[in-house]
């Protein structure tokens, strides 16, 4: 047997509808929607003590390593690296907020990853799955779409926020060089779409950078080769479990694990639903292996010293440009660990040259709206508050908690007991209650 023919039976390509060649250009394009991680990751944590090319190279090795796991065991096109609000609470609230030493902080995530991993081993995220209700779940893919449109557009300031009225957020100067690179890239990749051209997001994302490269002084070359190195100051195995006695920390770890449980399940649903990896039943193809890895992942990354993993949003601009099994996952990862060798390319792909790809990515998403039932009046308006919530509060699981509570009340005020399951009441009850607590991050 030839080598693509074992590629194909091992990851099962052509048994999905997809081709070694697609699978390839999708990895390609993932990991490039999501390579800015290794550039904001370690800002962040650096911002809180951390040493930046520590976490720069635990970042690029739990990306790594954790794609391609994902891929050679869940036969997934999902993609693993450490999660920005994640990040954004480890170092902000945890470390700088609260005090916590960097050790606490990581021992912390790493007790969030084994429960998480426990949770996932034990099939009570698989429970938590089959006790999404169908709207809710795409409510979520349809709020995770809206929400990657109003990241990608304020991220190069096409929209920026509004302090003239209660509205969060208004028009910015579309003018701007990024602003107009975003639409003209948005513009064209709907249109290569339309022609049917393979690749045609990888190629935005490309003629964008060169274009960049040319036309933009901020771009800046600064090599192309670097020898990976922890340094000094790593961070690898510096976890302080004896901190965790401390009932402080406590309450910590159980945020953590209530929203990576919620966040991360909701976001690899939404993937899978993108690459039409859902059975007849409803349920992940694969889907106990790809939880399984995710909640692995975050006990890598606090062994090696970076913030809590999780499948990146991003992974469905994969998904858009075909990919349907492991090997886009695998093909992620293996372009995060040659990384570690090319630091200073690391910064040359611009904002506004991933921003059109993940804008229509959320396009894509929102086409969820048609799969909503609308004769079952209470579902469909439940999946609607779902996805209008993750926008407003900037945070999914936010949107999942009051698209299940107006869910389970709706049902009830409405007569509508048989529709309602007791899985699906002690989900909502859950996560009215941690909300309730002050708990939630």
């Amino acid at each position: 047997m030839s080598e693509r023919s074992a590629l194909d039976r091992f990851f099962k390509i052509s048994e999905r509808g997809s081709s070694l060649r697609t699978e390839i250009i999708a990895g390609l394009t993932t990991f490039l929607a999501m390579v800015y991680s290794v550039i904001v990751v370690p800002g962040m944590l650096t911002a809180a003590g951390f040493d930046a090319q520590a976490v720069f190279i635990a970042t690029c090795l739990t990306a790594g390593l954790g794609s391609i796991l994902m891929g050679l065991w869940a036969n997934v096109p999902m993609a693993i690296g450490c999660a920005i609000s994640l990040t954004a609470y480890t170092a902000f609230s945890m470390v700088i907020g609260q005090k916590l030493p960097i050790s606490t902080a990581l021992a912390a995530i790493f007790a969030m990853g084994v429960i998480f991993t426990l949770i996932s081993v034990t099939g009570i995220r698989t429970w938590i799955l089959r006790n999404l209700p169908i709207s809710i779940a795409h409510g979520t893919g349809i709020g995770i779409g809206l929400f990657l449109l109003i990241i990608a557009a304020g991220g190069v300031k096409l929209v920026v926020p509004n302090t003239t009225s209660s509205v969060p957020v208004t028009f910015g100067d579309f003018t701007a060089f990024p602003s107009l690179m975003t639409l003209i890239g948005l513009a064209l990749i709907i249109a290569l779409e339309k022609r049917k051209v393979l690749g045609s997001i990888l190629i935005v994302i490309i003629l964008l950078t060169v274009i960049g490269i040319i036309f933009d002084p901020n771009i800046k070359f600064n090599g192309v080769f670097a020898l990976p190195s922890f340094g000094e100051n790593a961070h690898i195995f510096a976890m302080d479990f004896g901190s965790l006695a401390n009932t402080a920390v406590l309450p910590i770890v159980f945020a953590l694990v209530m929203t990576s449980v919620f966040d991360a399940t909701g976001t690899i649903r939404a993937v899978a639903g993108q690459a039409n990896l859902i059975d007849k039943d409803g349920q992940i193809i694969n889907g106990n292996r790809a939880l399984t890895t995710d909640s692995l992942s975050t006990v890598l990354a606090s062994a090696l010293g970076t913030a809590p993993a999780a499948v990146y949003i991003e992974s469905a601009s994969g998904t858009a440009a075909g990919g349907k099994s492991g090997l886009t996952a695998v093909v992620v990862g293996v372009l995060f660990l040659a990384i570690l060798f090319f630091q200073p390319l690391a910064t040359i792909v611009p904002s506004y040259a991933t921003a059109p790809a993940l804008m229509y990515v959320g396009l894509l998403m929102m086409s969820n709206v048609t799969k909503l039932d609308f004769s079952d009046f209470v579902g469909a308006m439940s999946g609607l508050v779902t996805a209008i919530f993750i926008i407003l509060a900037a945070n999914i699981v936010t949107g999942i908690m009051i698209g299940f509570a107006t869910l389970v009340i709706g049902r009830v005020v409405a007569g509508e007991f048989k529709q309602l399951n007791l899985g699906t009441v002690i989900i909502a009850v859950i996560l009215v209650a941690f909300y309730a607590s002050g708990l939630a991050i």
